[in-house]
């Protein structure tokens, strides 16, 4: 006969043994028959998404006056939108109307590198877009020579591949973890929640989440901020023209700057962060905030600020109707 701790033992290294195969999100609340209101309201965020962002990557795409560097980028971005959007929203939708929260865990880290890779190509995209603008406004003469198509494919290219590249590196690391649980407390799967359940050694992971997200950070704002700071130099010592002409295009870019870097802040900050004493559903829409909100906004953003954009968009509904 066994005694209770040789029974636990047992039990534990036969859990650690066959690994970890589904993971349970706790976050969803018990909505009962509000599922369906909420699964409408979701359904509709996400087909507006895709609307907005497909009819701007079409009107981009079929126009050869927009095939110019700055739209490219911002085709780049709306593709990320759409990219990021797939991500979370199919998935959402099935834990809403399901009533047990679980995900298996390749379907799990599926999700994790779509997330992150979304994450990290945005911030690249838009931290591109800033280098655009500060050569457009502060070397305009020099700016089709700096900003060549194949520079401008060259640039593209390393947003996407650097981004596939980190997180792809990421997910290695956290994959071969063994863990010693499998509750997640969101409402999607996210890379740090993983390896806060691993009970193997996580010191490489923490190490190599530190790096990337310090050298990322700290050069993304920084150029940022150089490009920006040159850009306004730039207007107060230029003519009014070039203010407005800096004022028109740099709006929506700041704008789409600081909606997603709140909505990485408060990622960060949930993640990092003791959130008991927050409400659930608050905790939803923090976790929620930069997966839905840029995608929403930023064609809304372009798409109104931007005069060339604009009378595209509304020549193409209306040959349509």
């Amino acid at each position: 006969m066994m005694n209770s701790s040789q029974v636990s033992y047992f039990t534990l290294t036969a859990y650690l043994d066959s690994g970890v195969s589904y993971f349970t999100l706790t976050a969803y609340l018990d909505s009962g028959a509000l599922k369906y209101l909420y699964f409408t309201v979701v359904v509709f965020l996400y087909i507006v998404i895709v609307t907005a962002n497909v009819l701007l990557i079409v009107v981009i795409c079929v126009n050869r006056s927009l095939h110019e560097p700055m739209y490219m980028f911002l085709c780049s971005l709306f593709v990320n939108e759409l990219y990021g959007s797939t991500g979370l929203f199919p998935f959402l939708l099935l834990q809403i109307l399901s009533d047990v929260h679980t995900v298996s865990a390749p379907l799990c880290f599926l999700q994790i590198f779509c997330v992150h890779t979304y994450g990290t190509a945005e911030l690249t995209n838009l931290v591109v877009m800033s280098y655009d603008r500060y050569l457009a406004i502060c070397c305009p003469l020099q700016y089709h020579t700096r900003m060549s198509s194949s520079k401008v494919s060259m640039l593209i290219a390393l947003t996407w591949f650097s981004s596939f590249l980190g997180i792809t590196l990421l997910i290695s690391l956290s994959a071969p973890l063994q863990l010693c649980g499998n509750i997640i407390n969101k409402v999607y799967c996210d890379n740090y929640s993983i390896v806060k359940l691993a009970c193997s050694d996580t010191t490489v992971n923490n190490i190599y989440g530190l790096i990337a997200t310090s050298l990322t950070t700290i050069s993304s704002v920084s150029l940022i901020l150089y490009t920006y700071m040159r850009i306004l130099k730039v207007c107060f010592s230029g003519s009014k023209q070039t203010r407005q002409k800096a004022i028109s295009t740099c709006t929506p870019h700041l704008a789409s700057l600081l909606n997603f870097s709140c909505g990485a802040f408060f990622e960060i900050a949930q993640s990092r962060l003791n959130m008991k004493h927050v409400p659930n559903m608050v905790r939803i829409f923090l976790s929620l905030y930069w997966l839905i909100c840029p995608p929403l906004c930023n064609p809304l953003l372009y798409g109104l600020n931007l005069t060339k954009i604009r009378i595209m968009c509304k020549n193409l509904i209306l040959s349509n109707i």
